[in-house]
């Protein structure tokens, strides 16, 4: 059997017992030589930075929550070979295979290369949450423009910025402005 008969699956879980199943499988797979059958078994996580009190801390995220993806060959009428059927099915906190019975359905292989894509793109930097969006009333908490209100134009939450409109002297001007420097406006 070769690795690019292999499709992704996924399988919910437990909720916040996405790591111990995912360790728990990597494990079993191992002690029962199933590397034929089952390839890799991930849950994709991302980096956020949150700045609470002037700290900066990242933090893991799941980019989806309950579910673990496993990469796996079925047999040819689509149903888990027996022995990966029963190694996974007793792994504690696994609940089932988004399909139905004992027939998992793959993702589509474009939705497999866009989870791969986001766990890709994850190991970059992270990115700041900013809890604002385009088009909302701010108000300026900090600096020269302190207590002004404004429009938020742009939101880069790989710098941790925000573009804010202000009204100066009676003209629109554009700040760029920490996202700490501004609070949701009345």
């Amino acid at each position: 059997m070769s690795e690019n008969e292999k499709k992704w699956y996924v399988l919910r879980v437990a909720s916040n017992r996405e790591d111990q199943v995912c360790e728990s499988l990597n494990k079993k797979v191992q002690l029962e030589n199933l590397e034929d059958i089952i390839g890799r078994i991930i849950v994709p996580t991302k980096k956020e930075k949150r700045v609470k009190a002037g700290q900066a801390r990242v933090y893991q995220l799941k980019i989806y929550p309950g579910y673990v993806f496993v990469e796996m060959e079925v047999n040819p009428d689509g149903t888990i070979p027996e022995k990966a059927w029963f190694m996974i099915k007793e792994t504690q906190g696994v609940g089932d295979f988004i399909g139905s019975g004992n027939k998992p359905s793959p993702m589509a292989p474009i939705d497999a290369e866009k989870m791969l894509a986001a766990i890709e793109t994850a190991k970059e930097q992270p990115a700041i949450a900013i809890d604002f969006k385009k088009g909302e009333q701010v108000k300026i908490r900090e600096g020269p423009f302190e207590n002004f209100e404004g429009r938020i134009e742009e939101v880069n939450s790989q710098k941790g910025t925000v573009k804010v409109i202000v009204t100066v002297f009676g003209r629109p001007t554009e700040l760029e402005l920490e996202y700490w420097q501004v609070e949701k406006g009345s």
